[in-house]
This record gives C-alpha cells, structure tokens and sequence, in this order.
C-alpha cells in the first residue's frame, strides 16, 4: 500500500498546464520574422501555428512597377543566400515570353553559378543548423567556404550579396579573365570542408540524437504538401527538376540526385551534404565545356543594350540604345504568359508573369520553396519537445524573404 501511495505521489507531480508559447520573432533559429505559437503541455509541442513574419517588402507587386531588366533588382531580396539562382529563374521566364534564347555560353556561365550558389546556400544552411544545436566549429568551416564562393561572385558581378547578374537575353558581363582558375581552387576547399564537416557530424551522438526521427515527412506527406527540393528528396521523393525538366544546358551534364530514405532531419542534412558534392562535379564539369562566344542575344532583337562602339559609331547602334532606355520604350514581350521551373537549393522555383504588350508585366507572381515547405511544419512539429523546433526549422532552411506575401 505504501507503495502504491508514493506511485500517485509521482504522478500528481508531473502534472503541468497546458500554456501557449510565442517562439520567436526574435529568437536566433527564426531568423527575424517567423512567429511561431505553440501551444505545450509540459515541454512537448501539442499544438503549432506558425505566421510567416512582417517582412512584407511587396516583392509581386513591384513587378506591376518596373520593366523586365529593372525587376531582377528585386529577385535579388528574395532569397539572400542564393540571389543569383533567383536572377536565372525570372530570366528564364521572361525570355520564353518573349521567345529567346541565350547563346550556350551565357546557358553554362548561368548554370556555373547556380551550382556555386547551390554550394553557399547548403553551407551556410548546414552551418547555421549546426551553430544552432552547439556545433561551433562546423559554423565556422562553412562560413570561411561560404566567403570563397562570395569572392568569386563579387569578381563576375561586382556584388557579393545582391548580385543582378542576369538580363533578359544574357548576362550583364562575361566571366573575367581568370574567373575557371579561381572556381577550380575554391572547388578543392569544398572537398576539403565537406570531408571535414561530415567527420565531425556524421557519427557524432549528440548531432544524431538531436536529428535522427526528429521532425519526420513521409514520401506521402511530401508529395501532397507540394514539397520540393532537398526536403522531398530526404523524403524519398526522386525528383529533380534539372533531371526532369532541364533548362539552361543541364542536359548536357552528369550528375547523380542524392535521395534519402527516412525523411528526418538527419537526411535532410545528409541530402545537402551530397548535393554540395554533385554541384562542386558540376561546376568541374561547365568550366571543362565551357563553349566560347557570346553571352548576349543580338542587339539587332531590341532587346540587349548595343555595345558602345556600335552606339557612338553607328546611326543603327545609336537608334537600338535609343529604343531600349528612352521612357514607354524598352523591350515588349507580346501579350501571353510564361513559367519556367527551376531547381533552386530550396526547391522548385519559378516565376509567373503575365504580359499584356506593354514594356512592364501584368502580373508577377512567383512561386518560391520556402513558403511551400514551411506548410508542413504544424503537422511534424507535434508531438515534439520544445527543443526540437529549432532543429526542424535548421532542416527546412526557410528564408524570411520567400514568405513574404
């Protein structure tokens, strides 16, 4: 009986009160704008509703604002860890507007620096994981990278962060002289911090515990929430955009999609960690077949700004750099739309614009992976310890300007 007695004592202490919880916005792992409200029993999460924050910068509506080279301004803001996978993909979607296509150099130099972003965007996602659950050193190992890939993108765009690297019909610039040299050097540190960063991970107890059947998306679930990306191939979904539906040239390269098998957090990280390594094959492989030529369409379409020779020498020249840059000129799709998927390192991205014949969109909408693959994250964080929120969101890599609505 005495027993028995001490057994309930037991239990009435663990009896807690169900209390509601505002986690973030200003806790580091929400990144300044998520507010996530929880609702707990204890420490563990019997309820969430998350709010994609206050950023709220207006980003489709500008596009109703600014003409078709003006708006890759604002694709930049979009997505900060990548912007120059965020410049291709609206290009993408305007020239098929307008019916071009870019010389197959520029379609390498794009794919070039995607894969590079592909390769900064994992670092800094991994990295920012790991200094969030205590791993400081793996921070530091992809940030230094992270800083590599940055010099190379300031040496082609003149920016590090918001870069505007593409025009409608090419590229603002050519590499410069170089440029191969200095991505096949930046390419063995990758090996290098990869190798590095997965020693200290992959085997690690704590990094395991705190990742491994944490925050669990099924095949199912991944499919029916439209996740894309490293998420749903963690998930095992076996789909990649530039696998299935290539743009820009990635036909013409091998590479393998990494797949996962348990959907958790540990193989979201572990999805990333090889597709650090199959962009890095990637980019070996665009410089080896880098093709020479032009990185421009003609300047006789109306549509690039002529080279300066042909303005200052040329009646022809002068007139087509008049056509672009004068006010209600410029270039002017015909009336119709337009949607080109990309795979960028979150997922599938795209932008929608529709024409109606003037030189500035109808309509501009995009579809970005954060805002999709954040949908998930009531349904796998219940159920959950409170600790655990800051691991899952670390795996879905949200970035605060993807949700902006």
């Amino acid at each position: 009986m005495r027993q028995e007695n001490l057994m309930v004592t037991e239990e009435k202490s663990l009896e807690t009160e169900r209390m509601v919880l505002n986690f973030g916005p200003s806790h580091p792992a929400t990144h300044g704008t998520l507010r996530i409200i929880m609702e707990l029993d204890g420490e563990t999460v019997v309820g969430v509703r998350p709010e994609i924050g206050f950023l709220h910068s207006g980003f489709e509506k500008l596009g109703e604002y600014l003409n078709y080279n003006q708006y890759i301004t604002i694709t930049d803001r979009m997505n900060y860890m990548s912007p120059l996978c965020n410049n291709v993909a609206y290009a993408l979607s305007a020239e098929k507007l307008m019916g071009i296509e870019v010389p197959r150099r520029a379609q390498y130099i794009r794919l070039l620096m995607c894969e590079l972003s592909r390769i900064a965007d994992h670092l800094v996602c991994v990295g920012m994981q790991a200094v969030d659950l205590g791993a400081m050193t793996v921070f530091l190992y992809c940030f230094r990278l992270r800083e590599a890939i940055y010099d190379l993108f300031e040496s082609a765009t003149g920016t590090r962060l918001t870069t505007s690297y593409t025009v409608v019909g090419g590229l603002t610039r050519d590499i410069p002289h170089g440029f191969n040299d200095a991505v096949i050097k930046v390419l063995g540190q990758v090996d290098e911090v990869t190798n590095d960063v997965q020693t200290l991970l992959n085997k690690n107890r704590i990094w395991q515990n705190r990742t491994k059947g944490v925050g669990v998306i099924t095949k199912e679930d991944a499919i029916s929430y439209g996740i894309t990306g490293p998420m749903a191939r963690a998930a095992g979904v076996d789909w990649d955009i530039r696998v299935k539906e290539p743009y820009s040239s990635y036909d013409d390269f091998e590479f393998d999609v990494a797949i996962g098998l348990n959907g958790d957090v540990f193989d979201r990280y572990l999805v990333r960690m090889e597709e650090i390594r199959q962009s890095a094959l990637l980019c070996r492989q665009a410089i080896d077949k880098m093709p020479p030529g032009e990185v421009n369409v003609d300047s006789s379409s109306k549509v690039i700004l002529p080279p300066k020779d042909e303005v200052y020498n040329s009646i022809e020249g002068l007139i087509y750099h008049f056509e672009i840059t004068m006010p209600n000129r410029g270039m002017k799709p015909p009336v119709g739309e337009a949607y080109v998927p990309t795979e960028s390192p979150n997922g599938e991205l795209g932008f929608y614009i529709v024409s109606d014949g003037s030189s500035v969109p109808y309509k501009v909408r995009t579809r970005p992976p954060s805002f999709i693959n954040y949908s998930v994250f009531s349904k796998i964080m219940k159920g959950h310890m409170l600790s655990d929120a800051v691991a899952i969101l670390g795996g879905l890599n949200i970035i605060a300007g993807e949700l902006d609505r």
